[in-house]
């Protein structure tokens, strides 16, 4: 674990979950489950957001854009802080996560088409704006998830997470010492992108879990990181992900939003190597019902 994701570890302690780490056998094969999606908010994004803040010693004003899971973050981390948040969406946003932001006291405004303009619209705004993935402070946050699974599970050789901006890709980079295996969806892999180029480029953003994953662009600073550090790029179907998801719900009861079951589904193609591998269900929020 790098120094800035043990001083994440210690910001967050008093505010996020510890979520459990499940060890089981799927068709035979062992694997271990991170239960991400049962943080606070349903999904990891709090814990970038609460780092953050902290860090920067409680802003007053709070802002950011957001698809989603990154806003309903900001808006739980500013409600535990005290702090008062604004948080802008497309008018495309899922209307779960919608009524989630603004059930955490913050103040929604919908604006654009695009995640790109929802962002444009935020920084305009006074106050302390917190990047979604683009930053130092939010990828080591994001890099507890991978802290813990390692303190818990320190047998565990591969950890398989889901890809949008990278922000938790580079934070399992980071704290976890082991090949990170980053998963995105065929048609929304902005990551797969920039690492072909060799820097982040533009890449389309169409997919089931793009409402979680949908960056069109990786951040500079987890491709600085993820460029850097062992990592391993896959992608899978549409239809692998709703297939990994019901079979979560199916098998065992765990319900996540497509966004998580990515790298399940590379899982259970075989494209995750390694004697044990984690698979990080990084979300919940979702109006899906089994």
């Amino acid at each position: 674990m790098t120094p800035d994701v043990a001083a994440a570890a210690d910001r967050i302690r008093p505010h996020a979950r510890r979520t459990p780490l499940w060890r089981t056998e799927v068709d035979g094969r062992p694997i271990a489950f991170k239960l991400e999606h049962l943080q606070l908010t349903g999904s990891f994004k709090l814990r970038g957001a609460v780092n953050t803040l902290v860090a920067a010693g409680s802003p007053g004003r709070v802002v950011t854009a957001s698809g989603g899971n990154h806003g309903l973050g900001v808006a739980k981390a500013a409600q535990l802080l005290g702090l008062h948040a604004t948080v802008f969406v497309p008018v495309s946003a899922p209307e779960g996560k919608v009524r989630r932001i603004e059930a955490a006291g913050a103040k929604l405004i919908r604006h654009g088409d695009t995640y790109a303009e929802a962002v444009l619209a935020a920084r305009e705004t006074p106050g302390f704006y917190v990047e979604a993935y683009d930053d130092p402070t939010v990828v080591a946050g994001q890099g507890t998830v991978a802290a813990e699974v390692v303190q818990d599970a320190p047998d565990v050789d591969v950890i398989a997470v889901a890809v949008g901006g990278g922000g938790l890709a580079a934070g399992t980079a980071l704290a976890s010492g082991r090949l990170t295996v980053a998963v995105e969806p065929e048609r929304c892999c902005a990551l797969h992108h920039a690492l072909a180029a060799g820097e982040p480029v533009d890449a389309e953003v169409d997919s089931v879990a793009a409402s979680a994953l949908g960056a069109t662009r990786v951040g500079d600073v987890p491709f600085g990181i993820l460029s850097t550090h062992p990592v391993t790029s896959v992608l899978v179907s549409d239809a692998a992900i709703l297939a990994a998801r019901d079979r979560l719900w199916e098998e065992f009861r765990l319900a996540v939003e497509p966004a998580a079951a990515v790298p399940f589904a590379a899982w259970l193609d075989g494209r995750v190597p390694g004697e044990l591998a984690c698979v990080v269900l990084c979300g919940a929020n979702t109006d899906w019902t089994p």
